[in-house]
């Protein structure tokens, strides 16, 4: 006899189309162990590829910077997107600005702020970055079988359903 399938959720990957075995519902222990496993496996993943593939600024930088390639900001947003505090953001912005990847300029609606933006070896420095994280990840992925990789092209989805939500 046939297992049951049940189509996943559409996706925009090819391989994120393919359908799945029906399951028993999990228990309780069993949605407590994923959701243990899972978040740990993503914070490992996240590290990873955060710590082995970025040299030229810390990882906390990296995200100012990230942050300014959506628009300029003032430090105080800055602080408030990152979810630090104001003397924390001063200096990791001062040494974004001393390493000429962030300059400063005064606003013209309220002289007592400073706009910040990225220079062009701040983009630079983002597009090198994110195509070093993209290498790190893609050899690991080179590593898994194309079923696996299928896999994760479904999990992949899923994830970020969980993650908009």
């Amino acid at each position: 006899m046939a297992p049951t399938t049940t189509p996943v959720r559409p996706s925009t990957t090819p391989a994120a189309t393919a359908t799945v075995a029906a399951r028993p519902a999990m228990t309780r222990r069993e949605r407590d162990r994923l959701t243990s496993d899972l978040r740990m496996a993503c914070m490992r993943i996240s590290r990873r590829v955060r710590f082995e593939s970025t040299a030229q600024v810390a990882p906390h930088q990296f995200s100012v910077l990230a942050r300014l390639e959506e628009a300029p900001r003032t430090p105080k947003e800055l602080a408030a997107f990152e979810k630090v505090s104001a003397p924390s953001m001063t200096r990791t912005v001062a040494g974004l600005v001393d390493a000429g990847l962030v300059a400063r300029a005064d606003d013209p609606a309220d002289g007592r702020q400073v706009i910040l933006s990225l220079t062009t070896e701040g983009r630079r420095t983002i597009r090198d970055i994110r195509r070093r994280r993209d290498q790190w990840f893609a050899a690991r992925l080179e590593k898994l079988t194309d079923d696996e990789r299928a896999v994760l092209a479904q999990a992949t989805a899923l994830l970020e359903r969980v993650a908009a939500e």
